[in-house]
């Protein structure tokens, strides 16, 4: 009987463990599946790129080994994708006009779709005009004292690929000098039109709609307990500020690390349906204000206070057109909604690199966009203030200060009041106050990839010369 017994145990041993696997194994192909439906359904339904192109370039990409499990399946009628491992955990996206994709979480397609609101874009008054009013590039404005020479062999070097092993993957790259489109180039199947993802440069456009609310009196940065779970009278997590919030200092525990699938950061973005709850639910590891930490689980939790700010769901789902991309002229721009409804602030802003630099111009401008006042006075200089604890003040509110993942500073280093829209595979908006300059870069260097921000942008900004000259 003894020995029966152990044996039994033996065996419930390895039946637990058989089943921790499964689990396990079904975790992370829930956020294989869930990225690779996103990543699909974004790539066909917003930047309009073949299929066969996104799966090569962006799911079976080197250092996307995993992702060679999964297939995916598209519905071009009804702009859907689903994707799984052979069968296994599949997850589906949705795509919806004007909203980006939205990965099917606790609510059906039925309902996401009804919900839905339509949207009024502006067009532009005049295409024809120049840029950013209208489309039209102005070369005539490289003025005297810009090297040309200096600036087309930096722009060569952005797009040129030294090291097959270790591509760089430069798809656009913007240059705007004193409010004027000076130079781009695209790399082929992408254009001026082409919208492509931020990643977490959708951060500090979310930056800019918390700074319309500000100013529209609905709500303050010293503002408190305002997620509902939160609220109770002995949660410490009352404590949280809107202002801790924007400068990454909340004290909540969040991984941001990218390595492990089963990260908070992408167990997040694929494999959750409320994100800013998921977020919200983590606890209080520091006093609020007093630690900086980089968190996408932050940036989440502000669209979703932002979202409370409004009558109904329509409304602010239509406030980043109605209030930012269209008085910025940002016609390709695309935010999407998790699918609770909350704009995945974090992440999902998927913009042409004109529409980018267009956003980057109006924080060059001071919140000043044609001649009218869209950010409250004073904004640019509170989103510049560094978070208190930033290292060596690289973060300010939902902007970097400084390039904190740069090995390469660059010869001669970046101007010092340079500060960044960074996301993911080396995304940039890089705006330089001294030199009159935002300069957008995107594309998908994988990790490792042969592109360093100051090394590669610098040549750049250097061709151009300083504002009191």
């Amino acid at each position: 009987m003894r020995r029966r017994s152990i044996w039994l145990w033996l065996a419930g041993l390895v039946v637990a463990g058989l089943l921790a696997g499964g689990v396990h194994a079904y975790r992370i192909a829930r956020v294989g599946s869930g990225f690779s439906a996103e990543i699909m359904c974004n790539g066909v339904f917003v930047s309009g790129r073949a299929l066969d192109d996104v799966r090569a370039t962006d799911l079976r990409a080197p250092g996307n080994e995993l992702l060679r499990f999964f297939n995916e399946t598209i519905e071009r009628e009804q702009k859907r994708v689903t994707a799984s491992a052979y069968g296994f955990a599949p997850r589906t996206a949705i795509y919806r006009d004007g909203f980006g994709c939205t990965l099917l979480d606790g609510r059906s397609e039925q309902d996401l779709r009804a919900e839905t609101p339509a949207l009024d874009v502006m067009p532009l008054s005049d295409p024809q005009a120049l840029w950013p009013e209208g489309e039209r590039a102005d070369p005539a404005a490289l003025s005297e004292g810009v090297d040309k020479p200096a600036l087309d062999a930096a722009i060569e070097a952005a797009f040129a690929e030294p090291d097959p092993v270790r591509p760089r993957n430069t798809w656009a790259l913007v240059v705007a000098y004193r409010g004027h489109l000076v130079a781009e180039r695209y790399a082929p199947g992408f254009d001026a039109t082409t919208p492509l993802i931020g990643w977490s440069m959708t951060k500090s456009a979310l930056n800019a709609l918390i700074g319309l609310r500000v100013k529209d009196g609905k709500i303050g940065l010293t503002d408190r307990a305002l997620m509902p779970e939160w609220r109770d009278e002995g949660d410490p997590r009352r404590a949280i500020s809107l202002d801790d919030l924007l400068h990454m200092s909340s004290g909540l525990a969040f991984d941001e690390s990218y390595d492990d699938p089963l990260a908070d950061a992408t167990v997040m973005l694929f494999a959750r349906g409320d994100m800013a709850k998921f977020a919200a639910d983590k606890p209080l590891v520091h006093p609020p204000g007093t630690h900086w930490s980089y968190s996408s689980g932050t940036s989440n939790i502000i669209a979703r206070v932002l979202r409370a700010t409004f009558a109904s769901d329509e409304d602010y789902l239509r406030y980043a057109h109605k209030r930012l991309f269209d008085p910025l002229g940002m016609k390709s721009a695309e935010i999407a909604p998790d699918a609770s409804g909350t704009l995945v602030g974090s992440s999902y802003l998927y913009a042409s690199a004109r529409d980018f630099a267009r956003l980057g111009l109006l924080y060059l401008q001071d919140g000043v966009f044609a001649n009218e006042r869209l950010l409250p006075e004073a904004w640019i200089d509170y989103t510049l203030t560094p978070a208190k604890d930033a290292p060596e003040g690289d973060y300010g509110a939902h902007v970097w200060l400084k390039l904190p993942d740069s090995k390469d500073y660059g010869e001669p280093p970046m101007p010092d009041d340079t500060y960044y829209f960074l996301g993911y595979d080396e995304q940039i908006v890089a705006v330089v106050p001294s030199r009159e300059l935002v300069i957008v870069r995107l594309g998908l260097t994988p990790k490792g990839g042969a592109w360093d921000h100051a090394r590669d942008l610098a040549p750049i900004v250097h061709a151009f010369p300083t504002r009191d000259r």
